[in-house]
């Protein structure tokens, strides 16, 4: 499962954190990431679902 959360975090990252934490804190702020740059939106989601 974590393989596909990857892929989703590279192609769409807020949704990578979705399928790991839900509508928590770090959702909103993998969002605010992905729209301040589309990398950092990624590395943010990567290290969530790593983390777990």
């Amino acid at each position: 499962m974590d393989i596909i959360r990857i892929i989703f975090a590279i192609i769409l990252p807020p949704v990578g954190v979705f399928l790991q934490v839900g509508l928590g804190l770090h959702f909103w702020l993998n969002i605010l990431l992905t729209i301040c740059g589309y990398l950092p939106g990624i590395i943010h989601a990567i290290y969530i679902i790593a983390k777990k």
